[in-house]
């Protein structure tokens, strides 16, 4: 099966510099992604929903900017990964999270549900 390619925006009232810590670090993520995150010695993402490990390797990094992690999964041949892009307005100053998801999961309104959910979840935290 392939893996269907969500896309999704929320516009946030925090500056790219304040949210990358919760993108692209271990404790940032545990706060609003997932319900635990921990990284091996050799730079590989766990990532634990639902008592499942989900375990990703880091394979895009930009400061302030951008993330990507790529799942390791031995039962499908097409890439599974999830993008988090930081872009600001020129005009208006606001901060836009873009998330790209490459999932096996086809249901794009639970998908939409669930990035709405943690969305939510890390504004709360941000305050925006």
């Amino acid at each position: 099966m392939n893996n269907l390619k969500f896309h999704a925006e929320y516009e946030l009232r925090a500056s790219p510099k304040m949210l990358y810590p919760y993108i692209s670090t271990a404790a940032g993520l545990q706060q609003w992604f997932a319900d635990k995150v921990t990284i091996s010695p050799d730079h590989v993402f766990d990532f634990l929903w639902d008592k499942e490990s989900h375990r990703a390797k880091l394979a895009q990094q930009r400061l302030n900017k951008l993330i990507r992690f790529e799942f390791f999964n031995n039962s499908n041949t097409d890439v599974a990964y999830t993008e988090f892009r930081l872009d600001t307005s020129d005009f208006t100053g606001t901060t836009f999270f873009r998330i790209t998801d490459c999932t096996p999961n086809q249901d794009t309104e639970d998908l939409q549900d669930q990035w709405d959910s943690l969305i939510d979840k890390l504004k709360h935290i941000v305050g925006s």
